[in-house]
């Protein structure tokens, strides 16, 4: 399959995980339990996630098809990326249906483990290809962060 190819299959991928847990954000959002949580003072505009989103999961499908292609270990290369789309996925109905924000926290340090392993495993930092998958280890701290704050500071 060529890079191209697998591009167009890991943004089929990675938007399709976004569509899941999206479906449990916008009711979420307009909560009442949810507007009525203390939020972090960094939490940024509600547009700045879509948009983000939006960015990371274009820089992370061209990554993964330099990756795929590169890295020799298929096997622990999808286990890795399927790892990583479930937490994705499953974040949302944790902490917007649930309300379970300690599990959506740990949800969220177990997807920052896995990108960071993948930041670390699959390219070497030395490439290029490697800063692709940059913005979206640091979003997963930054998202962290927020979700450890309401942990924190909603008893």
């Amino acid at each position: 399959m060529k890079r191209t190819a697998f591009i167009l299959l890991f943004l089929f991928l990675n938007f399709g995980a976004l569509a899941i847990g999206g479906s449990f954000t916008a009711d979420g959002v307009a909560s009442d339990w949810h507007q009525n949580l203390n939020k972090a003072p960094w939490t940024p505009p509600g547009w700045v996630f879509g948009a983000a989103w939006t960015f990371l999961m274009v820089c992370y499908s061209i990554y993964l098809a330099f990756a795929h292609v590169q890295f020799q270990n298929k096997r622990l290369f999808w286990g890795v990326y399927l790892l990583q789309w479930v937490l994705n996925v499953a974040w949302n109905p944790l902490f917007f249906k649930y309300h379970w924000t300690e599990v959506a926290l740990i949800d969220l340090l177990a997807l920052t483990a896995v990108i960071y392993f993948s930041l670390l495993r699959f390219i070497p930092l030395r490439s290029w290809k490697a800063w692709l998958l940059l913005p979206y280890a640091i979003w997963v701290v930054i998202a962290t962060s927020l979700n450890a704050y309401i942990v924190f500071m909603n008893p």
